[in-house]
């Protein structure tokens, strides 16, 4: 997010980084439902004393400084307060006032909370005061969101639980003996190799003793890694490993591999070997396997090996939907359930290693899968750039079935699917001379003829012209972050008009569109 520049105020608008309050009468009560969103999501700018034009833009009040210095006042004796808000976040000169012509502004910066702080709650109520951003407006958290930012607010990662019903000869023997196979190739030498299954499984981290009743017992991460899907489905209902390869259009699948089908494990272990060498295959780069390694293993293997690898380790398996991992003649797709406990800036960048199955981190580790100093994403991104491809994307989808996507193109003239959505934590607040676009995807110019999803957008609104953001968006298959830019481009070559205010206005459709 670029910083807030007070002198490019009238170039701003709202979206799901910035809002706009007037608080001409004082402090707003509707700021308290933003400062929860924003800190659940990916933080953002409060404005007060900044009200919105019909056509979306943004102009003062005409605050008086005495007004601005008492709202700055309001704003940290009520964030102080716990039975207001749950976590106090901006520090002092995160708050700020501000001159701007006709009138004094305070913008208040707010971050997204560290995870174990989220969820962000306000009036002592969690389930009914927390709140996430989408596009320009707040809502309120379902239950099933809440329980998913609980599960993430531990030291300790989910997969470190001891599961007492069960022993270590419910995991799958043939995957036991793969691993150890593994191992031993990995780590000669290592003492744990003569161990027997028991003390190696607790070596690894797959099992462990209860405090219950001091006996050995297997940690969920050991199951997810070594177990069979039946087992995990009675811990996790929602488990579901899925890949889906389409590379021929007229087939629905051309191969697909899923941890319910009863034809083999389902576990973690099992399913990344079984993909990696298909994934493999959509490499151009001709190759030879000896295990899992390439002969001559090239980078593009290996960032590939790692995007499996990260999919895995930092999903919510109590989370719906499951994994997906889907192949397509010019594009790998790697989604995963859960939200990115880092957030998409400090994945992207590395250094911070934060899974949310630590345990299964370790044990692929130990058979040199996967980085543990959280330079995994970064790598990807480096290989993408050398061998000329599109930058990879990562996307972050919050909902009843929080989501974490990463596609990568395999082919330098390849455009990302019209039918995929754009992750709102890439908007930007608009530049006097941007509109509000992805970090990673530039708005087409004005000579590109419009994608077959903008003569959807059209011919919806021009059915219903009182459509919104999230309608139309329902009706492309998209996220409204989408069709808002689709819009723009639409609105910008003459095609799309917007009548009225931003609430109560309507779409026209303007004639000579190419549809």
């Amino acid at each position: 997010m670029e910083p807030f520049d007070i002198a490019k105020l009238a170039s701003y608008r709202e979206n799901n980084r910035i809002e706009a309050k007037s608080a001409k009468g004082g402090l707003p009560r509707s700021i308290w439902e933003t400062y929860s969103a924003f800190a659940n999501t990916y933080g953002g700018v409060i404005l007060l004393g900044v009200k919105e034009r019909e056509d979306g833009t943004f102009e003062t009040v005409g605050l008086t400084p005495v007004e601005a210095e008492h709202l700055r006042q309001d704003f940290w004796n009520t964030v102080s307060n716990r039975s207001k808000v749950s976590a106090v976040l901006p520090i002092e000169s995160e708050v700020e006032v501000l001159q701007a012509d006709g009138g004094m502004v305070v913008a208040i910066h707010v971050p997204r909370a560290p995870r174990d702080e989220r969820p962000v709650y306000i009036n002592n109520d969690l389930f009914g005061g927390t709140y996430r951003r989408r596009g320009e407006g707040d809502y309120r958290c379902t239950r099933q969101e809440i329980s998913a930012m609980l599960r993430d607010q531990g030291a300790e990662t989910m997969d470190s639980k001891v599961l007492d019903d069960l022993t270590v000869a419910d995991f799958n023997t043939d995957t036991v003996r793969a691993y150890r196979n593994r191992f031993r190739a990995a780590r000669q030498g290592s003492s744990w190799t003569d161990l027997d299954d028991e003390r190696f499984l607790r070596a690894v981290g797959a099992a462990m003793v209860s405090r219950e009743d001091g006996k050995l017992h297997p940690t969920f991460g050991g199951l997810l890694m070594f177990g069979n899907d039946y087992d995990i489905v009675r811990e996790c209902p929602h488990y579901f490993l899925d890949y889906q390869e389409t590379l021929d259009p007229t087939i629905r699948w051309t191969d697909r591999v899923h941890s319910g089908d009863g034809m083999w494990s389902g576990n973690l272990f099992d399913f990344f070997f079984r993909v990696n060498r298909k994934l493999a295959e959509s490499l151009k780069t001709p190759f030879k396997l000896d295990g899992i390694f390439r002969v001559d293993d090239t980078p593009m293997h290996k960032a590939v090996r790692e995007a499996l690898a990260n999919c895995l380790f930092n999903a919510d398996y109590h989370g719906v939907r499951g994994v997906v991992v889907r192949r397509t003649p010019d594009k790998l797709v790697f989604e995963n359930p859960g939200d990115i406990r880092t957030g998409i800036e400090q994945m992207r960048l590395g250094g911070v290693s934060d899974p949310r199955n630590g345990l299964v981190m370790k044990m692929f580790s130990l058979i040199d899968v996967g980085e543990r100093a959280g330079t995994g994403v970064p790598d990807v991104f480096a290989t993408w750039a050398n061998a000329g491809l599109p930058e990879p994307r990562i996307e972050e989808n919050f909902g009843e079935a929080d989501r974490t996507i990463l596609t990568l193109m395999l082919e330098a003239d390849a455009k990302p699917d019209n039918n995929e959505q754009i992750t709102d934590d890439y908007e930007q607040i608009n530049s006097s001379n941007e509109q509000i676009t992805d970090n990673n995807e530039q708005l087409n110019g004005l000579n590109e003829q419009i994608t077959e999803r903008q003569r959807i957008v059209l011919r919806f609104v021009e059915k219903s012209p009182r459509a919104t953001y999230d309608d139309m968006a329902h009706a492309a298959g998209v996220s409204s972050a989408t069709v808002r830019r689709d819009a723009e481009i639409l609105i910008g070559r003459g095609l799309l008009k917007r009548v009225g205010s931003r609430k109560a206005g309507q779409w026209e459709v303007q004639r000579g569109e190419e549809s």
